[in-house]
């Protein structure tokens, strides 16, 4: 008995707090990985709001790095002890909308509004398992303040003018681009970047497409010469890049200002702004034409735990998310763009251009549900380095991605 009532008490010390309060009030648990010191992107500020607007909830929001989410929340669904509302993304949208771990939210009145490209990465099965809170650019940031020095007025728009800037700010001695690929990521975030206009423009329907077996990697072709010219041309060294952390030296250094250009996600403008940066985050500009695509990816979301105890208030909760004015502050903060067909897109003096392609309908969704899924990606980020390092050609290199992407059912 005394074990059984040692064990009853430590389950219950590790239990969410949720249910209610001696005064009646819905105590409501939220995990997410946002909000924390490093990006706090406003979620404080929105939580605050809901409070004032549900006087009859408590909310508790606690903060997960990113690094030990995935491990901490599936232990806790196990366990059926989680929190109420757990932020989410694709990935676990199938993983744990498979298992029977997320609410179906399919007859929430915010599920007509989110874009159609995007409702694929937050159903499963055909259900609707998240709200989605933003889709967010990987794309280009430019030093303006190095440009200038090396009497460039404007950032580029067509391959030409980038290519011209390049050796411009060569010829200045100035690093004209870096792109740190010590763990793979930024090399992936590159080509991603070029093939969402050199592929998707003429074939927005590649990523179906090479699914069904009915497309080949060989479109990219021009993609992978192009970005290989950067270092044929001398703007950049890739064997070096490689021996650079992407998320740590690579950060730190383009915001110290030791190059003009670099690859990176939309989320790190606010750190930029605060540190005093005059940079632009753009479109990579890769044809002749002033039209190059927006190269995007779904990031977080917000689902409802099956098993939580207050699906109602939780419920509340998520749909307070898809109000523009909340989901707005945080798309500011982010950088990012709304998953709404009617949402608000902020923008900055840095991020006109970038949020101007995709309101004009210019962008690609990197397919994180299909090819590009977590193992897909470290795949092409195997291929890339391996191109990167001259131990494949770029034949080669495609024949590799036909054959280690295909999909195995």
């Amino acid at each position: 008995m005394a074990v059984l009532a040692a064990a009853t008490l430590l389950v219950a010390g590790c239990a969410p707090t949720s249910g209610s309060t001696e005064d009646g009030k819905t105590v409501l648990k939220v995990y997410g990985w946002k909000g924390g010191d490093a990006e706090p992107a406003n979620v404080k500020e929105i939580n605050a709001t809901f409070e004032k607007a549900n006087p009859d909830i408590t909310l508790e929001y606690e903060f997960i790095p990113s690094a030990g989410y995935p491990q901490r929340v599936q232990s806790e669904l196990l366990a059926g002890n989680t929190a109420d509302v757990l932020m989410t993304d694709s990935a676990k949208v199938q993983d744990w909308g498979s298992s029977g771990y997320l609410e179906d939210l399919s007859s929430q009145p915010w599920v007509s509004g989110v874009r159609k490209e995007i409702k694929p990465f937050i159903e499963n099965d055909g259900k609707t398992y998240a709200l989605p809170m933003e889709v967010i650019g990987i794309s280009l940031f430019a030093n303006n303040t190095l440009l200038q020095e090396a009497g460039i007025e404007e950032i580029p728009v067509t391959w030409p003018e980038f290519e011209a800037d390049l050796q411009k700010l060569k010829d200045a001695g100035i690093t004209p681009l870096s792109l740190p690929n010590k763990g793979g990521w930024t090399g992936d975030a590159v080509i991603n970047a070029i093939a969402a206009t050199l592929v998707y423009q003429d074939n927005p329907s590649f990523d179906a497409d090479f699914v069904e077996g009915k497309a080949s990697f060989s479109s990219w072709e021009s993609s992978l010469e192009q970005m290989m010219d950067l270092q044929s041309k001398g703007f950049v060294d890739f064997k070096s890049e490689l021996g650079i952390d992407e998320w740590s030296t690579g950060i730190s250094d383009f915001q110290a200002g030791k190059s003009a250009f670099y690859v990176q996600g939309a989320w790190n403008q606010s750190t930029f702004t605060a540190a005093g940066l005059d940079d632009s985050f753009i479109p990579w500009p890769a044809t002749d034409q002033d039209d190059s695509n927006a190269n995007l990816f779904v990031g977080t979301m917000f689902s409802v735990n099956a098993k939580s105890s207050v699906k109602t208030a939780a419920e509340k909760y998520v749909e307070f998310w898809s109000e523009n004015e909340n989901a707005s502050l945080y798309l500011q903060a982010e950088n990012a763009v709304s998953p709404f067909t009617n949402g608000d897109s902020p923008s900055s003096a840095a991020t006109t251009e970038f949020v101007e392609a995709v309101n004009d309908g210019r962008y690609r969704i990197l397919p994180s549900n299909t090819w590009f899924s977590a193992a897909g990606e470290k795949t092409l980020q195997e291929q890339i380095q391996a191109l990167w390092l001259g131990q494949q050609s770029i034949d080669q290199t495609i024949k590799n991605l036909d054959e280690k992407l295909k999909p195995t059912k």
